[in-house]
């Protein structure tokens, strides 16, 4: 097996019982001993309207945490474009890569604004799933159904409160193209008019493609030829295709020669399996509190989530998430990243981490970073 490097996706969760300061400054500290650790990159998410979820504006976010950090790349993961132009998004990256560069990865995403109803219409995957496991083993639970929280009064909200009124969310093919064409310096308006982003053209950027599916997304990835994310922790019934879609369509670039895919996994580590389970027992209320739009609450202590009435409906609701989370000792989720890089043909892996003790959740990068690199993949020593 290559070596494959470990990167971390922050989505700045607050613990019940403390406040969106504290939940900034575990992250802030989270990066520093990632760094320290020596993962490869440290993503912050975009998410709004959340009680228990802090990291709403990765730029700003990510300005901090350059300042209190030294060499680990810093990224998005992924600013959100449905809301947003493509000169304020290279006009944010630009500042940062002023200030500290050659550091930052620029991680767009779509899902942000995206009006209910549209949808990906990617390709069938042609690896073999036989039985919910793919030829190596890896779970691939069945499809899950967004339709729900995408037609709800909270994202339609959410949609209403981002855009200024009559806005629409530019195409997203084009929003990718006028990005990397400002990044170039190469941008023309149809009349031929010329624009020049000071701070940001020339900024010294990794642009990443974030994707849940192998539509447009992968698409868009792979025929300008730039790196991709896949998301296993988000959607896991869908991360073959993804990863599929975007190699179907790559076409070399100045940046890449070859396909490069990052593959993301929801993780919780401890010194035994029975501590980690019970670290992890708050993940099954979270993700019911996103999937229903509640939006996701603050993370609660083991004994909170066991005292929440649990239905059977609450039940199937998670279960794709609950069945594909890696949970346990070090050698038994070194074991299931593995399998999941082996199957997807992942270059890096993005470890999502969240327990409600800070310290736990530090404790689970450190245990897997120690045994990633017991077993000779890309971590260095710790100094």
């Amino acid at each position: 097996m290559p070596d494959i490097a470990l990167g971390v996706l922050d989505l700045v969760p607050i613990p019940s019982g403390s406040s969106a300061a504290d939940a900034l400054r575990n992250s802030i500290d989270l990066a520093q001993q990632a760094e320290r650790l020596g993962y490869a990159r440290y993503w912050f998410a975009e998410h709004h309207l959340n009680p228990g979820v802090a990291g709403t504006s990765p730029a700003v976010v990510l300005a901090l945490t350059a300042s209190a950090t030294s060499t680990i790349r810093l990224g998005s993961g992924a600013v959100q474009l449905g809301h947003r132009t493509a000169l304020s998004t290279v006009e944010e990256f630009g500042l940062l890569d002023a200030l500290h560069p050659g550091r930052f990865d620029l991680g767009l995403g779509r899902s942000g604004g995206r009006p209910p109803g549209q949808s990906d219409a990617p390709p069938p995957t042609t690896t073999p799933v036989v039985d919910g496991r793919a030829p190596n083993g890896l779970l691939i639970p069945p499809p899950f159904s967004f339709a729900r929280l995408l037609g709800s009064p909270r994202i339609a909200l959410q949609r209403k409160l981002l855009l200024l009124p009559g806005a629409e969310s530019q195409d997203y093919t084009e929003q990718i193209d006028d990005i990397l064409a400002l990044l170039a310096g190469t941008y023309r308006s149809p009349e031929g008019v010329e624009a020049h982003v000071v701070p940001g053209e020339g900024a010294d950027l990794e642009v990443w493609i974030l994707g849940s599916s192998g539509g447009q997304s992968a698409a868009v990835a792979g025929r300008n030829g730039l790196r991709f994310a896949a998301n296993y922790h988000v959607s896991p019934a869908t991360v073959l295709e993804a990863v599929e879609g975007y190699r179907a369509y790559f076409q070399p670039s100045d940046v890449l020669d070859k396909p490069y895919v990052s593959v993301s996994a929801d993780v919780v580590v401890a010194d035994d399996d029975a501590t980690a389970r019970e670290l992890a027992t708050g993940y099954g209320p979270w993700v019911r509190s996103i999937r229903t739009a509640e939006g996701a609450i603050e993370f609660p202590t083991p004994q909170e989530a066991r005292a929440r009435t649990w239905t059977d409906e609450d039940q199937a609701l998670v279960q794709d998430r609950l069945d594909t989370q890696f949970v346990g000792s070090p050698g038994q989720v070194a074991d299931q990243l593995e399998q999941l890089q082996e199957a997807t043909g992942a270059d890096e892996l993005l470890i999502t981490t969240i327990t409600h003790d800070h310290k736990d959740r530090v404790r689970s990068y450190e245990l897997l970073a120690e045994e990633w690199r017991r077993r000779g993949h890309a971590v260095p020593r710790v100094s």
